[in-house]
């Protein structure tokens, strides 16, 4: 029995030992540790139900069923890391003659403050399983024994006990565990037997007992796992999975202008436009427009200056009203495109330079979608951006208006660049 009681407080140093250590060598790596620590859960709740069977001290004449029901106990554990923690638990047995015996019947109760090491994690289960794991307890506590006859039958035994035992669990889910228990309990100061009939010829550590039983074990926190569950390798692998994802995510370059999304100021510069080294597009001129569109545009809107001497009338007006000059827009967008802006200030210069001139804005849409109200709609929301945008520029409302054309259906609608043609503002002078 001495042997039995120094194995127990041997664990239970033990425990209390590589415990001590655990915190400290997170204490002393910095954060790191403290912040993997928080990735599971440390409380659980035990409860558990079984058999019994009290081995000695006995009085003679006097014996149990082998084993003997019932057994019942609740605890509260909490994890300091996941190897080790402690566990508060509270027990009850009771303890009955069989047909062979004297009558007598006993309760017993119990409560126990015990180390406990994940046996499981320490000896690299999950190399194999996921799902079975061990569990290792050691502690003390207090007792009473109460029989209902004998010389203590209005009073009761009060003992120290020591407790040490084996939990195997099975995972059910991430918050729940099935166990099974096997604990031996031995006593000091033991004045009573356990039929309660005869005190003791000793009071060391004569008293033992056992349990056996079954239970469940409810998983408490927000985490997605229990300290007995807990993988670190695997939680500095999703971390830096997560990290890779980041730095992808960063290296993308969505506008594809050589500069990476998280250094690029502007993500959506048009294909083809040099930029700067912050991925802005190149503006010498600084009047929004990127300088390789602003090249290409005068190409295609002639200034006043190289139409002189054109026949017919005014020139720059038929251009105009000939749809030579058009504001275009994205799929589904009443917002201009931004090679666009030219052909707004095209008409504003010709407004400014000509106070008599009014004009219509006429807005039109693609086939897709159909030609009901959405594309009506949208066409009208096209020619009120462009008369919004023209007002601001100082144009005067009363010489402006603005009209939805909906669908303009002349060209093939299979073609995704002659769609784009016909998303337009056309510009028609008074």
């Amino acid at each position: 029995m001495k042997k039995l009681m120094f194995t127990s407080l041997c664990v239970g140093l033990f425990a209390t030992g590589m415990t001590a250590q655990e915190m400290n060598t997170s204490e002393a790596s910095g954060t790191t540790d403290v912040m993997a620590q928080d990735n599971f859960n440390k409380w659980s709740i035990e409860v558990n139900g079984g058999v019994n069977k009290p081995m000695r001290p006995i009085s003679g004449g006097y014996f149990t069923n082998t084993p003997d029901f019932l057994h019942l106990d609740l605890g509260v554990r909490y994890m300091f890391n996941e190897k080790f923690g402690l566990k508060l638990d509270v027990g009850y047995d009771n303890f009955q003659s069989d047909e062979k015996s004297m009558d007598f019947e006993s309760n017993y109760y119990r409560a126990s403050l015990q180390g406990v090491a994940n046996l499981g994690r320490i000896m690299n289960w999950e190399t194999w399983t996921r799902t079975f794991n061990l569990l290792g307890h050691a502690g003390a506590g207090y007792s009473q024994l109460r029989p209902d006859q004998g010389p203590i039958s209005d009073d009761h035994d009060q003992m120290m006990n020591w407790i040490a035992g084996l939990t195997g669990q099975v995972k059910l889910s991430d918050h729940v565990a099935l166990t099974a228990d096997f604990t031996t309990i031995a006593h000091s100061r033991q004045d009573y037997t356990f039929d309660g009939m005869s005190k003791t010829s000793t009071r060391g550590f004569d008293g033992i007992m056992f349990n056996a039983s079954v239970g469940i074990t409810f998983y408490l926190g927000k985490a997605k796992e229990h300290a007995d569950w807990y993988l670190r390798e695997n939680d500095a692998i999703d971390n830096l999975a997560m990290r890779v994802s980041d730095i992808e995510g960063m290296l993308q370059d969505t506008d594809r202008d050589g500069v990476p999304d998280y250094l690029d100021q502007e993500p959506n510069t048009p294909t083809g436009v040099s930029v700067d080294r912050y991925g802005k597009a190149n503006d010498l001129n600084e009047n929004g427009i990127p300088d390789d569109l602003e090249s290409a545009l005068d190409m295609r809107y002639a200034s006043k200056e190289s139409l002189e001497g054109v026949q017919g009338g005014d020139p720059v007006k038929r251009l105009l009203n000939d749809g030579y000059v058009n504001v275009y827009f994205g799929f589904s967008s009443s917002k201009p495109a931004v090679y666009s802006f030219d052909a707004i200030n095209y008409l504003v210069r010709y407004m400014n330079e000509n106070q008599s001139a009014q004009a219509e804005l006429l807005g039109y849409a693609d086939e897709i979608g159909g030609d009901g109200q959405y594309n009506n709609s949208l066409s009208e929301r096209r020619a009120k951006a462009v008369y919004d945008i023209l007002v601001a520029s100082g144009v005067s409302e009363s010489r402006l208006s603005y009209k939805g054309m909906g669908v303009d259906d002349s060209v093939n609608k299979s073609s995704a660049n002659a769609r784009q043609i016909v998303r337009r503002v056309t510009f028609k002078l008074k």
